[in-house]
């Protein structure tokens, strides 16, 4: 089997080029790989030579424009990357019969109410990139190609930045923090995610049945101020100097923070189709952080 990978350099891409090592030959690509296997998303119709040039069996889309903030103010330059890129991607998967495995998010739903939503809920986005990701969802099912399409949200790697370090860094400096504590999720792991795509793309590739939609994060669920204290709390008890008190973590509203781009308050995503299809279980968010933050920690 070969699998090309595209957005290698990012969270997820990073892991994936582990998880999909062992299926077989990987060709991972980014927007600033070398000559042919150069993918720039931000210009989507060069991409074709390089679907043509590898002739892939399975096509992994790990690229996106994910600064959820900027891409309010250049709607057109995610668009081109969510949307316009990866429609080009299941076009041409439809046309040689390749499987393609595409992510999305939480952001495509309006965040209203208090219960996990599943697949086939209706969708509401808030945002350019949550319109963005929908349109490129859009894109892929009209395609009529083989698709698995993995909805997620809150991803983290102990690769690069993310939200506990930046709490543990600021943690370490304040006296005080607030934290927003009406936004509803789970913490998902990019190592998680990325293992979750190597089996299910191995089962759909043998049943093209199983293929579609699915929502892929990990068990439980919190919000922002609950997940910083937990990160905060963890590593205090691991011995990093901590100054700010347990009770100096204060939640705030949404409201109190204004953003560019609004996010939703309920982002929680049922799992159950994903681990009904492929018989997975998925573990609780705080047994996937804890994990990141050893590995954070132990550098």
């Amino acid at each position: 089997m070969k699998i090309l990978l595209l957005g290698k350099n990012g969270q997820v891409g990073w892991e994936l080029q582990r998880s999909l090592a062992v299926l077989g030959e990987v060709v991972a690509c980014d927007f600033d790989s070398p000559g042919a296997l150069k993918a720039d998303f931000s210009q989507p119709d060069s991409l074709l030579p390089l679907l043509r040039t590898v002739r892939p069996d399975v096509i992994v889309n790990s690229a996106a424009h994910t600064a959820v903030d900027r891409a309010e103010s250049e709607p057109e330059v995610a668009r081109a990357l969510n949307a316009t890129s990866p429609g080009v991607l299941a076009r041409e998967a439809a046309t040689t019969g390749a499987l393609l495995v595409h992510y999305s998010t939480d952001y495509v739903f309006d965040g209203s109410g208090d219960q996990p939503r599943t697949e086939d809920a209706a969708t509401g986005p808030l945002s350019v990139y949550g319109l963005t990701k929908l349109e490129g969802e859009d894109l892929v099912r009209a395609s009529g190609c083989n698709h698995l399409i993995l909805r997620t949200s809150w991803v983290y790697a102990a690769r690069g930045g993310n939200f506990a370090r930046t709490m543990l860094r600021l943690a370490a400096e304040r006296d005080a923090l607030n934290v927003i504590s009406d936004q509803i999720g789970a913490p998902t792991g990019a190592e998680m995610l990325a293992d979750v795509t190597a089996h299910a793309l191995q089962r759909v590739r043998a049943e093209p049945a199983l293929g579609g939609t699915y929502h892929c994060v990990a068990g439980g669920h919190t919000h922002w101020h609950g997940y910083a204290s937990y990160v905060i709390e963890w590593a205090r008890s691991h011995g990093v100097p901590i100054k700010v008190a347990a009770d100096a973590v204060r939640p705030i509203p949404t409201s109190a923070y204004p953003t560019p781009a609004r996010r939703p308050l309920n982002s929680r995503l049922d799992t159950t189709k994903l681990r009904s299809a492929f018989g997975l279980n998925l573990p609780d968010w705080q047994a996937g952080v804890e994990r990141m933050l050893t590995e954070v920690l132990a550098r």
